[in-house]
């Protein structure tokens, strides 16, 4: 069990050490956040300054318990300075602050404060600062709990609702949604409940030209199984709900703008999150899904975009699970299309890594995609790739579950890749790297080696 200190007790720890043994500041604290942990205390949230120095977090928090404990208007530009200071203190990776913050009430201010201030003033302005220091507090289970017992995501999902024109205040709203839901199946369904997939529909409708990067984020997060305190996430069925409500559909069209959307990334990203069975793979694909992914993974290889060609690999992996869509995929000239993009990134593995994993998965349970591949050209790139980039992990142990696959049912593309010396960068693998072990010695069984296990 954790143990809990209050800052009371810390501070007072830091005075003994100060009066008593006539430590320096600096040397008092020290000293007691060594004890303290070696004794199992948790010491988030704590100050960890000399009893009565100012804390530029709590400083924050003062003001806003000052402003939310008036009755009158609240002053816009006081809201918006505090909720921005707030916001470039706890932003980022500076998850002490967010910690000191939540310890002391800011969750519950900021909740509080979001719905005071909608009534108090005209200008979004205030609100728009309010959820981004929102967003900023919510970084553990802790302050995500707190922001569920303060009735957060209904007031979020309220907010959301009585502004569906606005695109900063979405921008920011979807921001809070994503922080909240962000390894905490509870708030998942919570959000649920309020119906987010149907508003987020309704959004995606209203702004199709101007797509909302936080609202991608926020369906991600939702569709993600990534709190490790429960057995059985629901996150599979919510993606059958985004999906039926026709979500899928809007992404596909999302896509169609290739790369002229500035959100294509993340509607990729989500795309995949939301195509959890072959019966939603197989509507993605009815929907022109595969032909958008497969000219987009086109233009940017023509473009040089690799977070574009790393994206695009990855969904089309996730829509072949469907062997219908398979065989759509290698109909649409897919196995040349993916060598062309892997001689555009031939010196790029992480790009190439993702091409592998995708004929990996177009090849399996498919004798005639494996021999179609082996004719566009991946024993070449097999055999390129793992001479050229030997330390490169993932990569070589991708190639060595594609070969694998290329050569399970087709005996005519062992010889093929055995005459190549393909042989040599599998073993090398095998003994260069941990992860590659076992999906080495399945290649070079599969290749019909009889010592594949030395």
């Amino acid at each position: 069990m954790v143990r809990a200190i209050s800052q009371e007790a810390f501070d007072e720890l830091v005075k003994e050490n100060m009066d008593d043994l006539g430590m320096e500041s600096a040397e008092a604290i020290e000293d007691a956040i060594q004890t303290l942990t070696l004794q199992g205390v948790d010491l988030s949230g704590i100050v960890r300054c000399v009893p009565g120095e100012s804390n530029p977090v709590l400083e924050c928090l003062n003001r806003l318990k000052k402003l939310n404990s008036e009755t009158e208007v609240l002053d816009e530009t006081t809201v918006v300075e505090v909720f921005d200071s707030l916001t470039d203190l706890c932003a980022g990776n500076a998850n002490e602050n967010a910690a000191i913050a939540t310890k002391n009430g800011g969750v519950q201010l900021a909740c509080s404060l979001c719905s005071k201030i909608t009534r108090s003033t005209e200008s979004h302005l205030p609100l728009v600062s309010c959820l981004n220091a929102t967003a900023s507090l919510l970084h553990d289970v802790q302050s995500t709990g707190t922001f569920q017992t303060s009735n957060g995501p209904r007031t979020i999902i309220g907010l959301l609702n009585d502004n569906k024109q606005n695109i900063d205040i979405l921008s920011s709203g979807f921001r809070v949604v994503a922080s909240a839901a962000t390894g905490d199946e509870i708030l998942k369904e919570a959000f649920m409940e309020l119906k987010v997939d149907e508003l987020t529909m309704e959004i995606m409708s209203i702004h199709k030209d101007m797509g909302i990067q936080s609202l991608y984020d926020a369906i991600r997060v939702i569709l993600t199984p990534d709190d490790n305190r429960v057995v059985a996430s629901q996150v599979y069925g919510y993606a059958r709900k985004f999906a039926k409500i026709g979500i899928a559909e809007a992404l596909v069209d999302s896509l169609r703008a290739g790369l002229s959307s500035p959100n294509l990334v993340s509607a990729c990203i989500t795309l995949k999150a939301i195509a959890v069975n072959d019966e939603i793979c197989k509507s993605i694909a009815e929907k022109g899904g595969i032909d958008a992914v497969l000219r987009c993974m086109d233009d940017s290889g023509d473009q040089g975009n690799k977070a574009v060609a790393k994206v695009c690999c990855s969904l089309l992996s996730k829509l072949a699970g469907s062997d219908t869509n398979k065989s759509a995929i290698v109909g649409k000239g897919g196995m040349d299309k993916l060598i062309k993009l892997s001689a555009r990134y031939a010196d790029d593995p992480s790009v190439l890594q993702e091409i592998m994993s995708i004929i990996s998965v177009l090849s399996l349970r498919s004798p005639e995609n494996a021999a179609r591949a082996i004719e566009a050209g991946a024993s070449d790139l097999a055999i390129q790739a793992m001479e050229k980039f030997p330390a490169a992990h993932q990569m070589q142990r991708n190639s060595c579950l594609m070969i694998r696959n290329l050569v399970v049912r087709n005996p005519e593309n062992r010889t093929i890749l055995l005459n190549n010396g393909i042989e040599k960068y599998i073993r090398k693998a095998k003994q260069t790297h941990g992860n590659c072990k076992d999906a080495a010695t399945d290649a070079l069984r599969d290749l019909g080696l009889d010592s594949y296990n030395s």
